[in-house]
């Protein structure tokens, strides 16, 4: 079959490529596409995968964002009008669930996000099948008025993480600790404050801090800012602590065994509750607590190797329904 894959940031393209990997093995053709956007193209350089770019990231306003989304979904169109895929699936990209959905492709979601309540409503109700953490209550994607749920016990990054194996070697001087900074783009961080970079500059005092930015590679005192693309899961790996908003390197950290501390702006994650409650280093903390709890973790890393074992791959998950779909 030909499986169509539509990966909108670095997160996605992680998972869009372990599952690839997983369905070309089953014999799939499988297409993976992602727009200009600073954390998808060198990615999937680095990981080896083809892509088709198609289109780009415009985050400057609502009006920017919307225009650019209707431009990509017109150039997917043409790319798929010809000849469609027989499955599309996504980590919730708006552009994949409108044309699949439009085209009458079944569609399957990944989801690990409920407070990204614009892409939630944008995305659920067209989705045949969300793939999701048990750890995630099934009333929270219900009222999108999703079809089917599939849970699995892990979270998404297990995907990529239990196949991880270090390519590359940071000599920062140690300890390093890695800050990563808050998505301020996204619809959901509207009215938030991004004290990340308060943060970084508190912890500079314990160790080197490497501060990973979003959108621009401005230098900053006392903090290293990378100036081109970074393996941000090597770096998580090598790291002797990952401070975070609570995102993606948050459970890559942890599931390395790395110390993780997150400030969570956003309400309850319940993902990261569920790793912390299976034993994994993630501690969800108030934003004066940082530096006490920092201080406490350096020094210390966890050997979760078990723990990990323990946990299901969403991609086999997403191999069975692409195979149940196929008959």
């Amino acid at each position: 079959m030909k499986v169509w894959y539509d990966a909108c940031t670095g997160k996605h393209v992680r998972y869009g490529v372990a599952i690839a990997r997983r369905l070309r093995a089953d014999g799939h053709k499988v297409i993976v596409t992602t727009r200009s956007h600073p954390d998808t193209v060198k990615l999937a350089e680095y990981l080896g995968e083809k892509v088709q770019v198609v289109g780009k990231y415009s985050p400057s306003t609502k009006t920017s964002k919307l225009k650019e989304s209707l431009r990509r979904q017109s150039l997917l169109f043409k790319l798929f009008e010809e000849n469609p895929p027989t499955i599309a699936v996504s980590h919730q990209s708006v552009e994949l669930c409108r044309l699949a959905f439009g085209l009458g492709i079944p569609i399957i979601a990944t989801h690990d996000s409920p407070h990204a309540e614009a892409v939630n409503r944008l995305t659920l109700p067209l989705t045949d099948v969300v793939v999701v953490s048990k750890a995630i209550p099934p009333e929270v994607l219900l009222k999108y008025g999703v079809r089917k749920i599939q849970s699995f016990d892990g979270v998404d990054e297990v995907s990529w993480i239990k196949s991880f194996h270090e390519t590359v070697c940071f000599d920062y001087p140690r300890p390093m600790i890695v800050v990563r900074q808050m998505e301020t783009k996204a619809v959901y961080a509207e009215g938030k404050q991004d004290l990340t970079e308060i943060i970084a500059k508190k912890l500079s005092g314990l160790g080197t801090v490497v501060f990973l930015t979003r959108y621009e590679r401005k230098k900053r005192k006392n903090l290293i800012v990378p100036k081109g693309f970074v393996d941000s899961v090597s770096l998580a790996a090598q790291a002797d602590l990952v401070v975070s908003v609570g995102g993606t390197i948050a459970r890559e950290a942890a599931l390395l065994g790395t110390p993780s501390i997150v400030v969570f702006p956003f309400g309850y994650s319940y993902v990261n509750d569920y790793l912390s409650k299976k034993g994994f280093p993630l501690y969800t903390v108030k934003v004066e607590e940082v530096l006490d709890y920092a201080k406490r973790l350096l020094g210390r890393k966890f050997d979760v190797k078990p723990l990990l074992k323990e946990l299901e791959d969403p991609v086999e998950v997403i191999a069975r329904l692409v195979k149940e779909l196929e008959k």
